[in-house]
């Protein structure tokens, strides 16, 4: 009788893993994965880009960024709440632009972290899944201030995807490969 209440708690932590680990490979569009698939070359091209037409200023902030640590996104870091964040767009013209501050909110729906971004004409809001211990992938949607978001998987004009690395204490960014307009890639930078 243990062995077989043994056996049943394993089967259903399992099964729980297994959904947890599949959950996105549902949920991601074919152009989306194929982001994630050339993320390391479309990063690459993005940075060279940048630091080739971008101000010493501008530069000096991508070099410090991509520097930081890749941190663990343990149990005794939370996301709920308010984060100013801002936006940076690699590559293309112009090669790098740092936009201001904007205002950011992350909630927990009970399903996962969940953010969207309050302020500013460029908007995004999606969900976090988690790949491993130091990086996350969210999948959203891009809109502008006024519309009403839709849901992710409407198509590749406002898809949204990007891998998640936490940076320091009150800080972590989103990558985006290839986005749907004018840049590389977009570097959503998030603090608090």
């Amino acid at each position: 009788m243990l062995r077989a209440g043994f056996a049943t708690i394993i089967l259903i932590a399992w099964t729980t893993v297994a959904q947890a680990d599949g959950a996105i490979t549902r949920i991601i569009t074919k152009p989306d994965q194929a982001k994630l698939d050339k993320y390391e070359e479309t990063m690459g091209t993005a940075v060279d880009e940048a630091k080739k037409g971008g101000t010493p200023a501008d530069i000096k902030w991508l070099e410090e960024i991509l520097a930081k640590p890749h941190l663990p996104f343990s149990e005794d870091f939370d996301m709920t709440g308010e984060w100013k964040c801002r936006t940076a767009k690699l590559g293309n013209a112009p090669a790098l632009v740092i936009y201001s501050w904007f205002k950011c909110r992350i909630t927990d729906d009970g399903s996962g972290w969940m953010l969207e971004k309050t302020s500013g004409s460029q908007r995004t809001r999606g969900r976090f899944y988690t790949e491993s211990d130091n990086r996350l992938t969210y999948l959203g949607v891009g809109y502008v201030a006024g519309e009403k978001p839709r849901n992710y998987s409407v198509g590749p004009d406002v898809d949204q995807v990007g891998y998640v690395y936490r940076t320091a204490k009150n800080e972590f960014r989103i990558e985006f490969p290839a986005p749907a307009r004018e840049s590389v890639v977009d570097i959503l930078e998030l603090k608090r």
